[in-house]
């Protein structure tokens, strides 16, 4: 008698052309900010950038490594363009404090995920996430500090260090987005409403750290 022998199993080969991976990585930003990390399956992620699953698994395991690699790059692009606005030389320390309410809050806006994922990684391993970032020291260094440090000397803001201006910044910004569900329940506002109240907080913020620096 003829045997038939089994068929092969073919592995799924990446897609011609150097975007695929790009493709796969914007797909899932999309599907992780609308869904969140938790009610997100790679299928999802595998169907809106329109792909197989087996190519989103040749590209990346698990939806654990792809979301850690999309934070991870978000946030080094943010490190740099902090660093842009820190160093600029044209503008106040005023501005600067605006500036950075403005993208900061924009750029949670697009990924809600981040303070989560900063919080997780630093508990685990917090010098790997520092130094993956990068940049750190070099805000520490900025001309934002050295504008800081001036009005202190020149006594048009209150002497405190540099570092509570910083978690100041990034803690109001940054703080409503980790409580959101609290704050969801609490206000009874739909994710519409409390986007709203975060574009708010644009204006809002840069108030309250300039009337918290005021010199008494």
């Amino acid at each position: 008698m003829k045997t038939t022998k089994p068929a092969k199993t073919v592995k799924a080969k990446p897609a011609s052309g150097d975007s695929t991976e790009e493709k796969i990585k914007n797909a899932a930003r999309m599907v992780f900010h609308k869904k969140g990390f938790a009610a997100t399956r790679t299928r999802d992620i595998a169907e809106e950038a329109g792909i197989n699953l087996a190519l989103l698994n040749y590209y990346f395991r698990s939806k654990q490594k792809l979301f850690d690699i999309i934070m991870l790059e978000t946030l080094q692009g943010f490190a740099k363009s902090l660093l842009d606005i820190f160093n600029d030389t044209q503008t106040t320390l005023d501005s600067k404090i605006e500036i950075f309410a403005d993208r900061h809050i924009e750029l949670l806006l697009r990924n809600p995920g981040i303070p989560i994922f900063m919080l997780s990684e630093l508990r685990s391993s917090p010098e790997t996430l520092f130094s993956k970032i990068g940049a750190i020291e070099m805000i520490l260094k900025s001309h934002f500090i050295k504008q800081f440090t001036q009005e202190v000397k020149d006594g048009t803001i209150t002497a405190i260090h540099p570092l509570h201006l910083i978690m100041n910044l990034l803690s109001m910004t940054a703080f409503p987005f980790v409580a959101k569900p609290l704050l969801k329940g609490i206000g009874e506002v739909s994710d519409k409403d409390f986007n709203n109240l975060m574009l708010e907080r644009k204006k809002l913020i840069p108030r309250w750290i300039k009337a918290a620096l005021k010199a008494k």
